[in-house]
């Protein structure tokens, strides 16, 4: 597949307090085709000791308006200057990278995409294209308390929304796996979080028989397989993220 370099205009941001929502513009070249589940790398302008560019998830394709949504969690200086990015700015993006999501085999299977803390955000282009493709997708999103579901509205654009938070604020307390709904086994689950809640998910996984796809968040700095930063040792051998994911099956994992 194809990658492209582009400045991308930001037209609109929504702040939050650990995160930032970026709405990206294409300005004369259109935007290339973008699959849920892959990723950009976003060279950081304006921090001097932010020396690569940083892997972010694709969390929406606005096709009709050529925008890409970023929602970028703050954690470093990298980060925290494209938080602080004024609109108007332009924002030079490398993508797509990586290889998606899988689409269902049925077209009457229960899907369950489970999300966590800054992992939900491929979740929410993954069920978009899933409902336009006639499926009927639910998400079950867990965060530690209910500030940090700040986007629960757009999800429940696509489907049925379960939350959990550690400290009970919002949804049944606890962690997703313990969630109610899951006592019931679906079809398909797509997942992407920090890892431990991800293991616990492919443990659940394996126990009920269910198909999973994982989508990991191992340290990234080229995202095109040449640094070696973000090898994960699979069935199939050591395997860059970057290239060979960040979407695996559950049963390429050593998990």
């Amino acid at each position: 597949m194809a990658k492209k370099v582009m400045d991308l205009r930001l037209v609109d941001k929504q702040l939050w307090q650990r995160s930032v929502l970026l709405k990206l513009r294409a300005q004369e070249e259109k935007l290339p085709e973008i699959f849920p589940g892959q990723f950009v790398q976003v060279r950081v302008d304006g921090s001097p000791k932010t020396y690569l560019r940083r892997p972010i998830s694709v969390y929406n394709v606005d096709i009709d308006n050529q925008e890409l949504w970023l929602l970028v969690q703050m954690v470093g200086e990298g980060t925290k200057t494209l938080a602080a990015l004024p609109v108007d700015s332009l924002v030079n993006v490398m993508l797509p990278l990586g290889n998606p999501f899988s689409m269902p085999q049925k077209a009457d299977a229960k899907l369950m995409l489970i999300g966590g803390g800054v992992g939900i955000a491929p979740l929410l282009y993954l069920g978009k294209v899933l409902k336009d493709k006639g499926f009927q997708p639910q998400f079950l999103l867990g965060a530690r308390t209910a500030s940090d579901l700040t986007q629960l509205a757009l999800y429940e654009n696509y489907g049925k929304v379960y939350v959990t938070t550690e400290d009970g604020s919002l949804g049944e307390k606890g962690f997703v796996t313990q969630h109610s709904v899951l006592a019931e086994a679906p079809d398909v689950i797509y997942c992407c979080g920090p890892k431990p809640m991800m293991q616990a998910v492919a443990r659940y996984a394996k126990e009920h028989e269910v198909f999973c796809e994982l989508s990991l968040e191992n340290t990234m700095a080229c995202g095109l397989g040449a640094c070696l930063c973000c090898v994960e040792d699979t069935k199939e051998g050591h395997q860059c993220v970057c290239q060979e994911g960040p979407v695996f099956n559950l049963n390429q994992l050593k998990w």
